[in-house]
């Protein structure tokens, strides 16, 4: 580390800055997991985002190892994996047992098989450079097809016109985690650490534009193919679900259907759509990934 401060005085003031943001990045679903833990249920919450994101850590450590000279990377990425092992541990508590068998089948894929075959690999195939030189484009290749996952996100903003699932001060965080290890990596001479980085950055400035194009627009209830708007005096009440970040769990849909003329109360139509679990936050986008 010292020796990394002496050659490049500005890259260890990078690497220092990534690793605080990096790290705060990691503690943004702490709200989440305490709700959860003050209602004892996940409450349809995924744990696909912090598998990923242990595995993007386990990767990246693994990478720094093999190629040395690399302590930010390990320092930010094993506090990561602490971190994101206490979500999951704490999933597990409070999933229900679909949700606990489904999380022990992706870790056991990703984590164990995935994470076993690359090293594996690498160790018993490829020697020196292109050890690192291979590992290095599987980092590469990983972190690029997180950084993809944003446009799901983005997509679902422009269909609703609500940025209720999609936070600025998350997505901030991430475009200047992003612009830091980018620059770290220019320092260092690794565009393994640099290149997926520019990607993140652009989805980055993507997802702030957004989000200040739609900010103040009144949010839509998607309906199949079509749209209805909601009424500007009940959008406080509306907070769009998209904490279900796995496809492999069909989202419900909502419908709002006419009441009827008949001597019932008329009630909302707006409220009665709003599903039970509104409040629920993407605090972790597709995964966190640090490099």
């Amino acid at each position: 580390m010292a020796g990394l401060s002496l050659q490049h005085p500005w890259a260890f003031a990078f690497g220092l800055l990534g690793n605080v943001i990096s790290f705060m990045t990691f503690l943004a679903p702490i709200p989440t997991f305490y709700r959860i833990y003050k209602t004892k249920s996940t409450e349809g919450f995924q744990s696909v985002p912090y598998v990923v994101a242990l595995f993007s850590a386990m990767l990246w450590i693994f990478y720094a190892l093999i190629k040395t000279g690399e302590g930010f990377l390990i320092t930010i990425n094993a506090a990561g994996c602490v971190i994101e092992s206490i979500y999951i541990s704490m999933y597990f508590v409070y999933a229900p047992k679909k949700g606990k068998l489904f999380t022990a089948k992706i870790m056991a894929l990703l984590n164990v098989g995935v994470f076993g075959l690359i090293l594996l690999t690498t160790l018993l195939i490829f020697k020196g450079d292109k050890r690192v030189v291979m590992l290095g484009w599987i980092c590469v290749g990983f972190s690029v097809s997180v950084f993809v996952a944003p446009l799901s996100i983005i997509k679902r903003v422009i269909q609703t016109r609500s940025v209720e699932y999609m936070p600025f001060s998350l997505s901030l965080s991430l475009t200047l985690s992003a612009v830091v290890w980018f620059l770290y990596g220019l320092l260092i001479k690794d565009k393994y650490v640099a290149l997926p980085n520019v990607l993140g950055f652009t989805f980055g400035i993507v997802q702030m534009g957004l989000y200040m194009f739609y900010m103040n627009k009144t949010p839509l209830i998607a309906q199949g193919k079509e749209a209805s708007k909601i009424p500007a005096e009940k959008e406080e009440h509306v907070v769009v679900n998209v904490a279900k970040l796995s496809s492999a769990l069909p989202e419900k849909s909502y419908e709002v259907h006419p009441v009827t003329e008949m001597s019932i109360p008329r009630k909302s139509c707006a409220t009665d759509a709003v599903p039970a679990n509104r409040d629920a936050l993407v605090t972790h986008g597709p995964g966190v990934t640090v490099v």
